[in-house]
């Protein structure tokens, strides 16, 4: 394991949990809850912390529990820590989210049976992005079902030593390294691009990109305009296929870019072929696979609707790149991003603010 990887799955949130007035029946209203949530975690496995601390409180009827920040509903199926760098510009510590027990806004967020639907939608996710990467997703399906156990409860506990040790018999991560062999990547060994066996990991890498375009400018973050809406959000799930060139690298920026050529011309190193949205029905993937995954993004994956209404010749600016909690410099290589940045379904979450200026056709 590497230093960057105990980070990322050390990394946690902080967070105040407050019971929604609405749904308070006792006077005193129970105080808010502390707890701090793991960033490659979910919120509904926050539900057996929180809900003893409010049970007295609450009115008559069935708990369905989901959580909101500023009245937006959270989405339960993405992690918790991308939730936080997406909706929180300005990083809010601890975070104030309110939590609800009833009126399940089930026109906005798909039904969620607490951590049975968190755990089959990690394992779908993870047949994903093994089909992405592998052409098929035969390693995870035909895991053990005490080894889909362990490798589920090794992310719901955290336990980063316990989810190497059973995730190497997936050799998800290992089909896609390959020798280092150009003089620019020997040159970077010293920013742990390469392993000790002089490999680099390159090759089809599974994506998920939450791309929050703005019209304003903004000099500070904390001026940043807020997502009030899911809408506001487009989800671009796909994979990115890494190409070497002699003497070239391939960047981070180079990936974010080439996923938006809506805003931007394509680098050089890109493989245009590789970052075409991939239509499933030609892909050969199972049936589950593909309905976990248009579940998950609520039908929203490889959506580019949002830009629409902007001209491919639109001025536009990356405001704000984020990816575990982090704003990496664009610059940096993207297999080291890769390397280090993936969350446990191998997807790789980014983040991302963009400033265009909307051109007239008149």
């Amino acid at each position: 394991m590497t230093e960057a990887q105990k980070y990322v799955w050390g990394g946690a949130i902080p967070l105040q949990i407050h019971l929604h007035e609405s749904e308070v029946t006792t006077l005193p209203p129970p105080p808010s809850v502390l707890v701090c949530s793991p960033r490659i975690g979910y919120l509904p496995l926050l539900i057996p912390h929180i809900k003893p601390h409010f049970s007295s409180a609450l009115p008559p009827g069935v708990d369905t529990i989901w959580f909101e920040y500023k009245g937006l509903p959270l989405k339960w199926y993405v992690p918790t820590g991308v939730l936080f760098d997406l909706l929180c510009a300005e990083p809010e510590r601890p975070w104030n989210l309110m939590v609800h027990f009833r009126g399940y806004p089930s026109n906005v967020l798909l039904p969620c049976d607490g951590e049975d639907s968190v755990k089959w939608g990690f394992i779908n996710s993870l047949k994903e992005a093994a089909y992405l990467i592998n052409g098929n997703c035969k390693n995870v399906m035909n895991m053990s079902q005490p080894d889909q156990v362990e490798l589920w409860r090794s992310v719901a506990n955290v336990n980063l030593e316990a989810y190497l040790r059973v995730s190497s018999k997936l050799e998800t991560i290992d089909e896609y390294t390959e020798k280092a062999n150009s003089s620019s990547m020997r040159s970077r060994q010293s920013t742990s691009e390469t392993n000790g066996a002089g490999q680099v990991k390159i090759g089809r890498i599974p994506v998920r990109l939450y791309v929050w375009t703005v019209t304003e400018d903004f000099d500070d973050l904390e001026y940043a305009p807020e997502i009030d809406n899911w809408d506001k959000v487009s989800y671009i799930n796909q994979p990115i296929e890494v190409q070497k060139e002699e003497g070239k690298f391939f960047s981070l920026n180079d990936a974010v870019k080439g996923l938006l050529p809506e805003f931007f011309r394509r680098s050089s190193f890109t493989n245009e072929e590789s970052l075409r949205p991939e239509s499933h029905d030609q892909q050969g993937v199972s049936s589950e696979v593909i309905s976990s995954n248009r579940n998950a993004e609520n039908g929203e994956q490889n959506s580019h609707d949002h830009f629409a209404s902007f001209s491919p010749s639109t001025s536009a600016e990356i405001k704000l790149v984020r990816i575990q909690g982090i704003e990496p410099r664009l610059e940096l290589p993207f297999s080291w991003v890769v390397n280090n940045l993936v969350n446990p379904e191998h997807f790789l979450h980014i983040c991302v603010c963009v400033k265009v200026l909307r051109v007239s056709t008149q």
